[in-house]
């Protein structure tokens, strides 16, 4: 406890203490024009980082194909429970039923019969007919 008491006494004095008051020199040595240049320049760079991060929302024939892959065929595996009338399975894809359409699907006018035809999927599921 007395180590402890002593500790914080000298670390109290010691910044207390008045010591020396020197600035260090510094290396910018510019003037106006070359400081301002620079602070553009960063300006620049940073303005432009954003733009990074955005994507364009191209249909490549590579994101489309994808798209096919990974969600047709989650769409495809309920084929069980559509057959077996399992409306919560169904359900719980309506995610992959909208990424498929939006990635899978290229031409606007069959996505948008595409996203009809998924409406009347759901609105049959919530109205849980099985025979739509």
């Amino acid at each position: 406890m007395k180590l402890i008491t002593l500790a914080c006494v000298a670390a109290s004095a010691a910044a207390f203490s008045t010591g020396s008051v020197e600035r260090p020199a510094t290396a910018l040595n510019m003037d106006r024009r070359a400081a301002a240049g620079q602070i553009a320049a960063g300006a620049a760079v940073i303005a432009g980082l954003p733009n990074l991060a955005l994507a364009d929302g191209a249909k490549s024939a590579a994101t489309v194909s994808r798209a096919r892959g990974i969600y047709g065929q989650r769409i495809a595996a309920l084929e069980d429970a559509v057959s077996k009338g399992d409306f919560g399975a169904v359900a719980a894809e309506k995610n992959a039923f909208i990424l498929y359409n939006s990635g899978a699907i290229t031409s606007k006018d069959k996505q948008a019969a595409a996203v009809k035809q998924t409406n009347a999927i759901f609105a049959a599921i919530r109205g849980k007919d099985a025979g739509a």
